[in-house]
Parts: structure tokens; sequence; C-alpha cells
């Protein structure tokens, strides 16, 4: 990610850090040009439409101390700061009274993500960020931006209709064999070397090939959505069954199987109802 302020390439999961390049290492063309509206580029946006407009951000490079916090929060809700930028850190369970307009910049961004959840995660960030508005004597306006304004998602956030949001997203749910109809385990593969990982997860997938049932469906082994972080690659498989019981058989299984073979806990990690899947 692109870091106005320090002129660099960020990499925020394994805090590699470099100039960004003058020319494209690929075709040689000078023309480079950077995209995506993220805090930095939104808040100097911002400065320009607004010029008088008192603006602060809070994301993960301004907010070093709990004391960033306290003085952009306290600043924010003395009237010391007319319009706030930020992450979805800002969303959630804070009060400002004075707040009347809340705008969501690329709300499709967490819905996209390769994750069962990620209707449901993108509807409970709505709903909070749009609690931030209105909560004072001035009604609240929450303008949403999105590709797709017709996605359930989207409507049933705008509307509150939380129970018409859990019947849909329960039909889902229930005929992809997900998560609250079914019991969920990981299973993590990681070796710094990208031909080993790979093998590796060939090896378990075959292993609980042996131990499948009917109650059993087994995803993978395929490259994880993140397939490489701090040199390590990372290959996965999904284990999905009816029956929480045959899951954890079949898990012990697998445990008694690596260390037979000596692999560490390290190398091959499972994770029973893992919370991401990425």
């Amino acid at each position: 990610t692109y870091h106005r302020s320090i002129d660099k390439l960020l990499c925020h999961y394994c805090g590699l850090a470099r100039r960004p390049p003058q020319r494209c290492s690929e075709c040689d063309s000078e023309y480079i040009h950077y995209v995506g509206a993220g805090t930095e580029k939104l808040e100097a946006e911002l400065k320009q439409v607004f010029p008088d407009a008192r603006i602060d951000r809070i994301d993960r490079d301004t907010m070093r101390h709990m004391r960033d916090y306290s003085r952009v929060f306290g600043g924010f809700r003395n009237g010391e700061i007319d319009i706030l930028v930020g992450t979805q850190m800002i969303a959630k369970g804070h009060d400002f009274p004075g707040v009347t307009l809340v705008g969501v910049v690329g709300a499709d961004a967490p819905l996209s993500l390769p994750d069962f959840r990620a209707a449901e995660r993108t509807f409970q960030l709505l709903t909070q960020v749009a609690g931030r508005s209105g909560r004072g004597d001035q009604p609240g306006e929450v303008l949403i931006q999105s590709y797709f304004p017709d996605h359930y998602t989207f409507q049933l956030a705008c509307t509150q209709r939380f129970e018409d949001f859990y019947a849909r997203e329960a039909r889902y749910r229930k005929a992809m064999f997900y998560p609250p109809f079914t019991a969920l385990a990981g299973v993590m593969v990681t070796d710094r070397d990208p031909d080993r990982a790979a093998k590796m997860a060939r090896e378990v997938g075959e292993f609980l090939d042996t131990l499948r049932s009917a109650t059993i469906r087994i995803l993978g082994p395929a490259p994880a959505p993140l397939e490489r972080i701090k040199k390590v690659h990372r290959h996965q498989l999904l284990i999905k069954s009816s029956s929480r019981s045959t899951l954890h058989r079949m898990l012990e299984g697998l445990q008694v199987h690596l260390e037979e073979k000596k692999i560490g806990a390290t190398r091959v990690i499972i994770d029973v109802d893992p919370m991401s899947l990425l």
C-alpha cells in the first residue's frame, strides 16, 4: 500500500517497506498511477473540497499511542475537528452527539473478501457506522458508496431489517453447507518453500480422504487467499461436517497422523470454528 506522507510502499502483513518504482518493472513505462481510495487520499481530497474545514484522520499510520486516540476523539467530540476520516475503528461504539452525516466510501470492499461471513460482516459494519449519525438532538443521515447498491446487504442495512437479512443469509448458508448449519474447521499448511507447502497440503488432503464419511465435505487443498505472509507460503483445506463429533474424530485422527510423521503444529495449523478464512 502506498503511503504518501512517507513516500513508501508498505506491506501491512510483513512490514516490508520499499520506495515506489519510477518505472514499471514489466513494460518500463514511466506512467505509473496510484488507484484506490485510502484514508490518506480521502483526507487530501476533502481538504481540497473543504479548504476551511478542520480535518483529521484516524488509521494505523496516525495512531501510534493511546494519547493520539484521546486527542483526536476528544477534539472531534468537542467540536475542534469538523470532519473525521478513518478506517473501521471509528465506526464502533463511539458517541459523537454533534455528528449529523456519515459517509461510507468503498462499502463493497469487505463484501468482496473470499469468506462466507463477508455479507454478515458488511451488514454489521454498516449498521454500526450508521449508528454514529444523529445521536444528538438533530437527525442524522448516512451515505453509502457502492458499485452494487442492489445487493441485499446494502438494501437491508439501509432499512435496518435485521430479521430479513438473517432469513436471506440463512438460506445461503444452509444451501452452501456453512455455519451455523454445519461445523467448520480449517487446516493451514505452511512452509517457506512453496513446493513443500503444496506437497504437504496434498498429503494432508489425501490422508483426510481416508477418514471421509457421508457427513463430511472437504474443500481443497488450495493456496490460501493470502498465499504468502512474511516469506511463508500457505495452503489450506476447509472441512465441513453436519456432525461436530464426527469432525472432532477426524481432526483427532489427523493430529495423531501428524505426530507419527513428526510434523510440528506450526507447519500444519488446525483451527476449529475459524473466524477468518484468509
